[in-house]
């Protein structure tokens, strides 16, 4: 019994030490001041499948830029849509430096966002790459906040995603749950421990994802486009990673309005993490992957062994409840208006079960995206 009351103090003090250093790190990267990145040409890729509800919506964020025009070209590579997007794209697109692409069938065997991606960088005349998604949207001062943040040492940039404000409860709780990830992957990026962020807002010299061979040893995964490019950027040695903590750089996207979107959403997201190269990061993953699993452990010795297990659990949860609130608060009003204690107690309530779901489906599992099937 006491072996086990050890072993789950242990995980605790480790999970709170991880996030100590996410704390350590936002504050770093909040203190961090633009700098003047120049007016260099960029390209924005905007890979996508099948996104004829939003892509206008998309298409004139990107076109409405205060970024000068003649510095900038958009390239949107279809992925093989079987809805109406491109022509919608064709349509309705108003600068001549915007283009509608489509990837061949015959080109490299990648992962299906991999190879959008890849073929679009193939086609780009920007030195400075900027990738996001779709279903965003973005105001006017993003590109030129995104490109203010680069320096000579900069290879590598993430930048603020967040979920548009919600009336839904449901919506609230992914807006709080999704900021917490960026929130952790900015502070690690602070730590110096770069490990997550969200293709959605990156930017990269495209001489760096030369340097590194960009997807090479990675393309038969489905996801990883932006993290496993991040992390090797970062051991480069050449190039330097930063995380933009700016609201002028925010883009936005909507909540999953359905639990099976956010479920496949999670499960392709976790897929990855069991290939990162780092082995001492996977190792740390598994650890925080069994504090959270320590959790219903407790509860149920509390139940069928020794109720002094109920006690480990209470401390436990309290313990994350704080230092995650902590974490959370850093994000008001960039990621969200403000933390309602009642979305925040039923968002750590399902934190534990979705966070061992998604862990086991995503390293076991295959998961549905865009309507493929897809494996990890």
């Amino acid at each position: 019994m006491y072996i086990l009351l050890l072993i789950f103090g242990l995980l605790t003090a480790f999970y709170t030490a991880f996030l100590l250093k996410v704390l350590f790190g936002l504050k770093k990267v909040k203190e961090e001041k633009l700098t003047d990145g120049g007016q260099n040409f960029v390209t924005i890729i905007i890979p996508f499948r099948n996104e004829s509800g939003v892509v206008l919506d998309c298409l004139k964020s990107l076109e409405e830029q205060d970024y000068p025009k003649e510095k900038y070209e958009i390239i949107f590579v279809d992925d093989f849509s079987d809805d109406d997007a491109v022509f919608k794209l064709n349509a309705h697109k108003k600068l001549s430096n915007t283009k509608i692409i489509s990837v061949p069938k015959d080109f490299q065997k990648l992962s299906p966002k991999k190879r959008a991606v890849q073929f679009g960088i193939d086609q780009a005349k920007g030195e400075i790459i900027v990738t996001t998604d779709a279903d965003c949207r973005h105001q006017q001062t993003w590109l030129s906040a995104m490109i203010s943040a680069f320096d000579e040492t900069i290879g590598f940039i993430s930048g603020p995603v967040k979920f548009s404000n919600s009336n839904s409860f449901w919506g609230k709780v992914q807006q709080l749950e999704f900021g917490g990830l960026v929130l952790s992957g900015a502070g690690l990026i602070g730590a110096a421990t770069p490990t997550i962020c969200n293709a959605a807002n990156i930017a990269f010299r495209k001489s760096a994802f030369t340097f590194v061979n960009g997807f090479d040893d990675n393309k038969h995964l489905a996801s990883g486009d932006d993290e496993f490019l991040m992390q090797k950027i970062a051991k480069s040695n050449k190039y330097s990673v930063r995380f933009l903590f700016s609201e002028q750089a925010v883009v936005q996207t909507e909540a999953n309005k359905t639990i099976n979107k956010f479920i496949q959403q999670r499960k392709r997201w976790a897929s990855k993490g069991l290939f990162y190269n780092d082995k001492a990061l996977i190792f740390k993953l598994i650890l925080i992957y069994f504090f959270f699993f320590s959790l219903p452990v407790q509860v149920a010795l509390g139940i069928f062994m020794n109720g002094i297990f109920f006690y480990s659990f209470i401390v436990s949860a309290l313990i994350k409840m704080v230092v995650e609130y902590s974490v959370l608060k850093k994000g008001v009003p960039i990621l969200y208006p403000n933390i309602n204690i009642g979305v925040f107690l039923v968002s750590e309530l399902l934190h534990i079960p979705y966070i061992i779901f998604a862990g086991i489906a995503g390293a076991f599992g295959n998961f549905e995206w865009k309507g493929r099937n897809l494996k990890r």
